[in-house]
């Protein structure tokens, strides 16, 4: 059996690799594969072309964490999984100059990507920690939200995630997760 550290480091290496074949889940709208249509679900073209293209074309989500999120103006939002930073520079447009978005990834490529992508698009509320979902960078009350989009399903400890989830939120926080989830049927 695999230790938690060989877990991580698995998952590391795969989304090292799947960004150097740029073959992320979402496109422009004209160019999302059949396949990968689930990826984009829950964003509208709007909002895709509102961001970098290649924070877009390197996002591996699921869905949609802010679809049904109130994030409001000057508000704290933390993204665990952030990637090549799709959600956070969407949530960065909600919480406007006033407001902080922190994305936490524990791919280095991925946070260079995503701090590439925050510079090409102007957003200054936004930035990166490397760090994994079982133990963040982030203090203790922190956020207003949390999101996350796919990714505490690759997580080797999921009970410490939400534990780290409800460490940094401020009271009162909440927390909007697209993500997946399997069920063994008897």
């Amino acid at each position: 059996m695999k230790t938690e550290d060989q877990i991580r480091e698995q998952v590391r290496e795969r989304y090292t690799a799947a960004v150097s074949m740029k073959s992320g889940c979402c496109a422009t709208s004209h160019e999302i594969p059949v396949e990968r249509v689930a990826c984009c679900a829950g964003y509208s073209e709007e909002e895709l072309k509102s961001i970098p293209p290649d924070a877009v074309q390197n996002s591996f989500g699921c869905g949609n964490p802010l679809a049904f999120s109130e994030v409001l103006p000057g508000q704290t939002v933390a993204d665990i999984g952030s990637g090549a930073g799709i959600d956070c520079l969407l949530a960065a447009q909600r919480v406007g100059p006033n407001g902080k978005v922190i994305g936490i990834d524990m791919t280095p490529v991925m946070i260079e990507k995503a701090q590439k992508n925050a510079l090409k698009a102007g957003a200054q509320n936004v930035e990166f920690r490397l760090g994994n979902a079982e133990k963040m960078p982030l203090a203790n009350e922190e956020a207003d939200w949390i999101i996350s989009n796919c990714v505490i399903n690759l997580s080797p400890n999921k009970p410490a995630v939400f534990r780290e989830a409800f460490r940094t939120l401020r009271s009162g926080g909440q927390i909007s997760i697209s993500d997946i989830m399997v069920e063994t049927l008897p």
